[in-house]
């Protein structure tokens, strides 16, 4: 299978990668990735995905997701199927994950989640 996101629904089990953010929003006042603009970027994400015509059977999905567990790392999505977490802090951030991983399957090293960062 090729790291592009164009191969038939079929073979990749529906869509080729699934992008998950983290939109969770603490009524207490504790620190969650809506407070740090998650919904923003997975508006723009969306779009994106969406214009460069990433989106569909085959191809890539972004969706909503509540608490991942990540909070202090947040705010936070994850790729899947390969597993990919990221920390992101503005619309650039968001931009060179579209392109690099969601479009050409690069792995954008310096937006990795630390690994030991939970709740």
């Amino acid at each position: 299978m090729s790291d592009t996101p164009s191969t038939p629904a079929a073979a990749t089990g529906y869509f080729a990668r699934h992008i998950f953010f983290c939109l969770n929003d603490r009524a207490n006042g504790e620190n969650s990735c809506a407070h740090h603009g998650a919904q923003e970027a997975f508006d723009r994400c969306k779009a994106q995905v969406k214009a460069a015509g990433l989106a569909g059977p085959g191809k890539v999905r972004v969706n909503k997701a509540g608490c991942m567990d990540r909070c202090a790392a947040g705010p936070v999505a994850v790729v899947y199927p390969e597993g990919t977490w990221y920390s992101y802090v503005d619309a650039s951030d968001v931009d060179e994950i579209v392109e690099s991983h969601l479009k050409n399957g690069q792995i954008v090293e310096r937006l990795l989640t630390p690994p030991e960062l939970g709740r």
